[in-house]
C-alpha cells in the first residue's frame, strides 16, 4: 500500500459536475455557511508546527486507558444502543440494524505511522474483526482521523451501504469500492437506505482534504431519525449558528454526539472549545450530550483529559445531562446512561 493511494483522489468527471451544482460550492471549493479561517490571526502554520514539534508530555495519558470489551455482534434489541471506540468512532444498533460511524482501527490518525498520530495505549482495543455485519457505514468527511483507508478497506466486504458527504465517494471509488453502494449527500439532503431509518446531511463548520488541496469534498454533520428516536451525529465543527438552526428544524434530539477535543485558539473556527460544545447541545435541544473527539489521539496541544474536565464543569453550570462511557461501554438511548469519571483513575 503506497502513501499516495491512501490520500485518495479528488472528484472529477460527472461527480465534479454534480458538485459544481451545489449551492455550497463556490470558487472551486466547498464553503462554510459563515466565513471561516482554518487558522486565525492568533497563529500561523509555522507557529503551529513549532508547537507540535515540542508538545508537552501531558497531551498523552500517563497510563493505559480502561475499556470494556463488549460483544458487538450480540447487542441487545429494543432501544438504540451505542458503543464508543474513542475519538469519533462509534457503533449504533437501531431497529435491529448496525450503523458504524467514522471508524479508525488502524492505530493511527495519519497515513504515516508517526508517534504524534498514534492511538493512546488502551484505546485501540477494537478491530474490524470485532464488528458485526454493517448495514450503514457513515463517513462524515475525509480527514484521516475520520476516513481511515486501512479500516474501510477491511470493512468493505461486511458493509452493505455507505453514506457520506458529497464528493467523498471519489476516494472510495478510487480505492475499489462499488460506487452503487455509496450514497453522497449535500447539506439538507436525505436518504432512507433502510426503511424506517432516515439520514439527513446538515452543515458543520469545518473543512476537508487529504492532501494540500482543501475543500474539494464536503464535510457534514448528520441527523439520524426513526419513528421513535432522533440523534445528532455531529462530526467536526467550530461553533456557529447552524446548531441552533438544526435544533429548531430537526430537534429535539434524544442524543447529541459532539466533538469536544483537539481544539486550540489558533484553529477555534473549525474546532469547538468544550464550553461551546455544551452550548451547542442546548442549541440542538438535546436531552443528553455524548462528548467525542477525545481519548484516542493527540491532535492538538492541550492535556489529553482537559476537554472532558472543562466540558463537565460547563455542563454542571448549564445543567446539561452528559454521558461519559469508557471505550466499549454500551449506552442505551432512553435509559440512564453511563456517567463515570474513569479518566481520573488513569495513572
Amino acid at each position: 500500500m503506497g502513501i499516495l493511494k491512501t490520500m485518495g483522489k479528488d472528484p472529477s468527471g460527472e461527480r465534479l459536475k454534480k458538485i459544481e451544482g451545489s449551492s455550497n460550492y463556490r470558487d472551486g471549493i466547498f464553503q462554510n455557511v459563515s466565513e471561516t479561517l482554518v487558522m486565525t490571526g492568533r497563529g500561523d502554520f509555522f507557529k503551529a508546527l513549532r508547537k507540535f514539534l515540542t508538545k508537552p508530555k501531558t497531551v498523552i495519558p500517563p497510563g493505559s486507558l480502561p475499556s470494556v470489551k463488549t460483544n458487538l455482534k450480540n447487542l441487545p434489541d429494543g432501544n438504540p444502543v451505542l458503543v464508543w471506540f474513542g475519538h469519533s468512532s462509534y457503533l449504533i444498533k437501531i431497529n435491529g440494524k448496525h450503523i458504524l460511524v467514522d471508524p479508525v482501527f488502524s492505530g493511527y490518525a495519519s497515513p504515516f505511522k508517526m508517534k504524534s498520530a498514534k492511538s493512546f495505549d488502551g484505546s485501540n482495543v477494537y478491530s474490524v474483526d470485532d464488528m458485526p455485519d454493517i448495514d450503514i457505514l457513515l463517513i462524515t468527511h475525509d480527514h484521516y482521523d475520520h476516513l481511515d483507508y486501512t479500516t474501510v478497506k477491511k470493512l468493505d466486504k461486511k458493509t452493505k451501504h455507505i453514506i457520506t458527504s458529497l464528493g467523498v465517494g471519489s476516494h472510495l471509488e478510487y480505492w475499489g469500492f462499488d460506487s452503487n453502494k455509496v450514497t453522497e449527500l449535500d447539506w439538507h439532503n436525505s436518504t432512507e437506505k433502510i426503511e424506517g431509518i432516515k439520514f439527513t446531511a446538515a452543515p458543520a463548520r469545518h473543512f476537508s482534504g487529504r492532501s494540500f488541496k482543501r475543500a474539494k469534498t464536503l464535510w457534514s454533520s448528520f441527523i439520524l431519525k426513526t419513528k421513535d428516536f432522533s440523534m445528532y451525529l455531529g462530526a467536526d465543527s467550530g461553533y456557529d449558528t447552524h446548531f441552533k438552526e438544526i435544533g429548531e428544524k430537526h430537534g429535539p434530539f434524544d442524543l447529541a454526539i459532539l466533538e469536544s477535543g483537539q481544539y486550540n485558539e489558533m484553529w477555534k473556527p473549525i474546532h469547538m472549545m468544550p464550553e461551546e460544545t455544551v452550548q451547542a447541545s442546548l442549541d440542538l435541544k438535546a436531552k443528553t450530550l455524548l462528548p467525542v473527539h477525545w481519548a484516542k489521539f493527540s491532535l492538538s496541544l492541550h492535556p489529553w483529559n482537559e476537554p472532558i474536565e472543562r466540558l463537565i464543569k460547563k455542563a454542571e453550570e448549564l445543567k446539561v445531562e452528559i454521558t461519559t462511557p469508557m471505550i466499549g461501554e454500551p449506552i442505551i438511548i432512553g435509559e440512564k446512561c453511563p456517567n463515570k469519571l474513569w479518566w481520573r483513575d488513569v495513572k
